[in-house]
């Protein structure tokens, strides 16, 4: 998600309108987050912290996995990418169910190996501080970067809800749903995060489905019409239905590289985010865990049906052109939409409630991706870090969950921090970072322990740490961060690498290094640690297997 997300075109929206908004927030977004709190575990037990009990059904255990799926980049940047850019818009919107392929792929082996975190899956085969260790690493590098983009989108949101501008009242704004969502993941734990997460996915829906329904009436229920349409608001129309307008300003190859790029990245990193993977381990069983993915399919593939079909809907009544004015990353689109759909300056009763509909769902949709990321993050602070690498295992479940929700809390803190600090830059490569971090270390590492009976702990540390580095330096080095206008950094100049996405070569050299690191090729990251006096070789090691 961008950090630019303008409800309405300038002007669009009156006072009254924005109060309803308003008041529509302070009575539906805030009950539905004590709601959360109120549902957290009644006992500091770890399990119902991490996992909720694991005894989420496939249908509720697919509404949760929906509202993970269906982030803010989903719900806004796809239906800006289709207005936008047309054919490549769907492109995106497909990848996003491709990537659910790939987790089906995963679940049944990634549910069986399943633990609290990341860690206790890859601990499974290969015990050790070291993997613990490196495996936090990648997680926090995943989690901080997309955290800090959508606190920042959060807080232009509310500042455009309340009809007020300027960046003090952006950071404010941060502050206050910074602090709000932690204290929520903090005492809900992943229970409250499944609340959250299904009343979102039934909002959402409602949500695409009034507003499909309401545009389907606008163009007399026909879709022809209605893409004929984009294809005049769109401003490029011979070039509207066709690939190549996503990076056609990159230039060729490097363009279409951009964007095979781009998909590769959508496909496999959102399967392997840590709080999309540890989604599974609150099933009961493996077969559960693929039925509720299934299930997640359907309901996705419904919600991307009705994206491209707002996306369309966007070009043909506001057109692109007004939309890249309004944010040059095309996330306003569904807003804006929606502010014209209901009359505009003359929005009445009804518009105005449709209106209501859609920023609750915006907000609920943020709030509900901080909340599980918050989770993900926090919990391979204090059950990786804390309870296997600092305390060895030797600590209560009370202790854990309680150094959990300290570790909530900081990471929501050092986010905030963050994403005040970055507020009115460019963060949107952050979201792409993430997902490339993911793409690169995660996926690589899951494949070869669930698949490959010769992946050993050298390999892993490899794969882990050498897609990290990669993923990073090469993003720090393209385009995106420095050299361009558009860039974190406009007026430096470290822009050797020249594509904008990396996966393509980052997780080719993850599966490299794995593959050399376990066959002996390449040495062991770090020093091996001194076994303690009197247990003999790889005691540590066998000790943490015996937890499980």
């Amino acid at each position: 998600m961008g950090p630019g997300i303008p409800l309405a075109a300038p002007g669009a929206l009156d006072r009254d309108t924005q109060a309803l908004i308003l008041g529509a927030f302070v009575a539906f977004i805030v009950p539905v987050l004590f709601l959360c709190v109120l549902s957290g575990p009644a006992r500091d037990r770890v399990n119902d912290f991490y996992t909720a009990g694991r005894t989420l059904r496939p249908l509720r255990g697919a509404l949760v996995l929906s509202g993970v799926y269906l982030s803010s980049a989903t719900v806004l940047g796809t239906t800006g990418s289709v207005a936008v850019f047309g054919y490549d818009g769907l492109l995106i919107a497909l990848c996003t169910l491709l990537s659910l392929g790939v987790l089906l792929l995963l679940a049944v082996p990634l549910r069986e190996r399943a633990g609290y975190t990341l860690g206790d899956t890859f601990a499974l085969r290969t015990p050790g501080r070291a993997v613990r260790i490196a495996v936090a690493v990648v997680t926090l590098c995943t989690c901080v970067p997309y955290l800090v983009v959508q606190l920042s989108g959060a807080g232009v949101t509310t500042a455009a809800l309340l009809g007020l501008s300027g960046p003090g009242i952006e950071k404010t704004a941060v502050v206050m749903i910074g602090a709000l969502v932690v204290c929520t993941t903090a005492f809900g734990g992943m229970r409250g995060t499944v609340v959250i997460q299904v009343i979102k996915t039934v909002v959402l829906l409602c949500v695409a489905l009034a507003v499909s329904a309401v545009l389907l009436h606008r163009f007399h229920w026909s879709t022809d019409s209605l893409i004929t349409a984009a294809e005049q608001g769109s401003g490029r129309p011979a070039d509207y239905l066709r690939p190549g307008l996503r990076f056609a300003g990159s230039g060729d190859p490097e363009g279409t590289l951009d964007f095979v790029g781009l998909m590769i990245t959508i496909v496999l990193g959102v399967a392997c985010l840590p709080h999309v993977a540890l989604q599974l381990g609150t099933a009961p069983d493996a077969a559960t865990a693929r039925r509720t993915v299934r299930h997640t399919l359907t309901i996705v593939a419904v919600f991307c049906l009705t994206t491209a079909l707002m996306g369309f809907a966007a070009s043909a009544l506001i057109g692109a052109p007004a939309i890249l004015a309004a944010d040059p990353g095309g996330n306003g689109a569904l807003v804006m939409l929606a502010g014209e759909l209901a009359g505009g300056s003359a929005t009445d009763a009804g518009g105005a409630l449709l209106v209501v509909l859609v920023a609750s769902g915006v907000f609920l949709t943020t709030l509900a991706v901080v909340a599980g990321v918050t989770l993900a993050a926090a919990g391979t602070i204090a059950h990786d870090l804390y309870t296997h690498v600092l305390r060895r295992g030797r600590t209560t479940e009370g202790r854990e969950v309680a150094a959990a929700r300290l570790a909530s809390a900081g990471v929501g803190v050092l986010s905030i921090a963050l994403a005040v600090g970055a507020q009115g830059w460019n963060v949107l490569f952050l979201t792409t970072l993430s997902l490339a971090v993911a793409a690169s270390s995660l996926l690589p590492a899951l494949v070869y322990s669930l698949f490959w009976k010769r992946y050993t702990r050298t390999g892993l540390l490899w794969t882990l740490y050498g897609g990290l580095a990669c993923a990073v330096g090469l993003q720090l080095s393209g385009p995106v961060f420095s050299g361009n206008p558009l860039a974190l950094f406009p007026d430096w100049h470290l822009d050797w690498f020249p594509l904008q996405t990396v996966v393509l070569v980052s997780v080719p050299a993850a599966f490299l290094l794995g593959r050399l690191g376990s066959v002996g090729l390449l040495g062991g990251i770090g020093s091996r640690r001194r076994p303690r006096p009197g247990l003999g070789p790889g005691a540590d090691e066998r000790a943490e297997a015996d937890a499980y």
